[in-house]
């Protein structure tokens, strides 16, 4: 995971900005063509905010959305994960160990109760107990782990909502 050291600084943006995000969060295969004109922009200069937008680290990739349904994965699994301790290499191990388990989605260092909290896929309870035996209970440092059971995803957001006066 990044630290904060290595985070993005928060990019300085204009209406012009704000509206080319808002735009390519809601459809990320827009043609420059298009894009250009529904933002008031020649298409070099929407081509050079684009760049400018990707090089601050402001979007960070262009992607599909899957659905984990229609792949075999109907079980969303939140899990949370206690460590034997804080110290930086207790949290790196984990971390490099937790990268390389393909059924999580998201993973992220917490403050409170618990260290981590997890998003697993996993096709049914079965398949999830075999991540747990396989993958969790094996990475290093874990101490105590909770799981809990999505019955019904009510809001999966990946955009942020975008409004003129972020500018």
């Amino acid at each position: 995971m990044a630290s904060a050291s290595q985070e993005p600084r928060k990019a300085t943006l204009d209406r012009i900005d704000i509206a080319i995000l808002d735009t390519l969060q809601k459809d990320g295969r827009i043609p420059n063509a298009a894009l250009a004109e529904k933002v008031g922009l020649s298409q070099s200069a929407c081509s050079r905010r684009l760049d400018n937008l990707e090089r601050s680290g402001t979007i960070r990739g262009y992607h599909a959305r899957l659905s984990n349904a229609a792949l075999g994965h109907h079980t969303t699994v939140i899990v949370h994960i206690s460590l034997s301790g804080q110290f930086e290499k207790t949290l790196s191990d984990f971390e490099a160990a937790i990268k390389r388990c393909p059924n999580v989605l998201s993973c992220h260092l917490m403050s409170g109760e618990y260290d981590y909290i997890l998003r697993i896929a996993a096709r049914d309870l079965a398949d999830y107990e075999r991540i747990h035996k396989e993958w969790l209970s094996a990475m290093p440092h874990v101490t105590r782990i909770n799981s809990s059971f999505a019955l019904r995803e009510v809001v999966d957001r990946t955009a942020l909502g975008m409004k003129p006066e972020m500018a």
